[in-house]
């Protein structure tokens, strides 16, 4: 079991302790996903990309076999236009060297986790770095399965070795924390605004109050 704290300041997730690991947002994976809309995973992946980068958050890309599998989705490449995914083999991301050594090299602990399909590419590397140190999240709604039951089971299983799941709107909310940080509130906003629905709406309004001064 995971020995980070559950609850207390310190179970929230801050830009600077975080690294996310994007797995397997392919064309053949999107093929068989069953868990949800396929459409709405990648509304969620690549608001959730946007907003890495708006935070300065690192983000590791990687596919399998996308020879075969296709390219990662291209809305998301386009995001990091300047990142090569890491093109595995494994089915155990973290079994790829690169991937694990890539997240190292960041020096931090709280490794945020989306991909498909979450019972076997995500659930794999998240029990694997979790009993290797890390304070593992899963971002269940930029993630998917073959099957509604197979995305809820891995979800659980999860669960019951610590890891935390969670979703995109909740990790990005995390990282801002407070409508003060003025120098990173528009980007945020930036990357939600295509994304992020009801919640967008929401979202502009907020920061007009906050840029309009109030009367004496």
């Amino acid at each position: 079991m995971s020995t980070f704290a559950k609850t207390g300041l310190a179970a929230l997730l801050t830009p600077q302790e975080s690294v996310l690991v994007l797995i397997d947002h392919q064309p053949f994976q999107f093929a068989n996903l069953h868990s949800h809309e396929p459409t709405m995973i990648v509304n969620n992946v690549v608001g959730l990309a946007k907003a890495a980068k708006a935070f300065e958050v690192p983000t590791i890309l990687t596919t399998v076999i996308e020879e075969r599998g296709g390219n990662i989705l291209q809305p998301l490449q386009e995001v990091f236009a300047d990142q090569k995914p890491i093109n595995r083999t494994t089915i155990n991301t973290w079994e790829d060297p690169r991937v694990v050594d890539a997240v190292k090299a960041t020096g931090r602990k709280k490794l945020i986790i989306a991909g498909l399909y979450t019972e076997i590419c995500v659930a794999m590397p998240a029990l694997q770095a979790a009993g290797e140190g890390f304070d593992v999240y899963v971002v269940t709604d930029a993630s998917g399965g073959v099957s509604a039951e197979a995305h809820d089971m891995a979800v659980r299983r999860m669960v019951q070795a610590g890891i935390t799941p969670i979703t995109w709107m909740a990790v990005i909310a995390e990282w801002q924390r407070d409508w003060a940080r003025e120098e990173t509130a528009a980007a945020m906003g930036a990357a939600v605004a295509p994304h992020g629905g009801a919640s967008s709406v929401a979202l502009a309004w907020e920061l007009q109050l906050l840029a309009t001064p109030t009367s004496a």
